[in-house]
């Protein structure tokens, strides 16, 4: 596509749409600006999530968050997953659609995890034209996402946050940035969370993720299935002094707790982002 990304919207402070929360929702009409949808969950052609989901996404603005695109992946991209995702952005009109800078399988075997690539120029170029591909297909572009890791290679020749940056700039697509997953990474692997950020273009930022983690001591693992700790709150402040305003949300996908409580932990949220955007305005 190769044209300057356009001025970003702003949808506000949004929450992960889940399930537990869709009576909630439609009666109550919470604080919250906009849901995030788990892509894969509506890929059908009825039946009662797609019904809540149009009820929802009728007050709503929504967008669309995959896992199964496989963009670091070898095996060739799944057109029949592309077309299911076209035929369902085409139904709930989001504002946009991500994924994650990763990989999840090889021989057709989906591991069903979040799998780091190796940081190196020939990766970078791999990714690079499957971006491109499905952003071709899809006939916009996407988001993609940070993923937490737990290992890394020796052959990697950047750091993760010039890797990121480099893809989102050649590929000319735009960065979803889950602080929390900077955070878990930072400490798994050494490295500082602030010179991460450095690396990163402001202009392609357009989404924050924030969301729990659980702490074994030698080593963080990302679960969302706890509330958001200080640290993390720390890096969206400086985030979101470095970036700007940004779409900023909570995911959480165990452990939920009643939808109160999550709009309760949204508000903070709401505070610093709304704090540090009036100061940087």
């Amino acid at each position: 596509m190769n044209t300057p990304p356009k001025a970003r919207p702003f949808l506000g402070f949004g929450l992960g749409l889940r399930k537990e929360h869709y009576e909630a929702i439609l009666q109550g009409q919470p604080t919250v600006d906009w849901f995030e949808i788990l892509t894969e969950n509506y890929l059908v052609e009825g039946g009662k999530p797609l019904r809540y989901l149009e009820r929802i996404r009728a007050d709503y603005p929504m967008v669309m968050h995959g896992v199964s695109l496989s963009i670091g992946g070898t095996d060739p991209l799944d057109v029949d997953y592309l077309k299911q995702i076209k035929v369902l952005a085409e139904r709930i009109e989001p504002v946009w659609l991500s994924d994650h800078l990763c990989w999840t399988g090889v021989d057709g075997l989906n591991l069903h995890d979040l799998l780091p690539l190796p940081y190196t120029e020939e990766a970078l170029d791999h990714v690079v034209r499957r971006i491109g591909q499905v952003q071709e297909f899809l006939g916009r572009r996407i988001l993609l996402e940070n993923v937490s890791s737990y290992v890394s290679y020796a052959d990697s020749e950047m750091s993760e946050g010039e890797f990121l940056a480099a893809a989102a700039e050649a590929a000319d697509c735009l960065i979803l940035l889950d602080l929390n997953n900077i955070y878990v990474s930072a400490r798994n692997h050494g490295f500082d969370p602030d010179d991460y950020l450095r690396h990163i273009p402001a202009e392609r930022v357009w989404q924050f993720h924030l969301a729990g983690h659980f702490d074994r001591g030698d080593l963080l693992i990302d679960t969302h299935d706890r509330a958001v700790i200080d640290e993390v709150w720390a890096l969206y402040e400086a985030a979101a002094v470095r970036f700007g305003t940004v779409s900023t949300m909570i995911e959480r996908d165990d452990d939920i707790p009643p939808l109160e409580a999550l709009v309760e932990e949204l508000n903070r949220v709401r505070r610093i982002g709304g704090r540090v955007m009036r100061t940087v305005a």
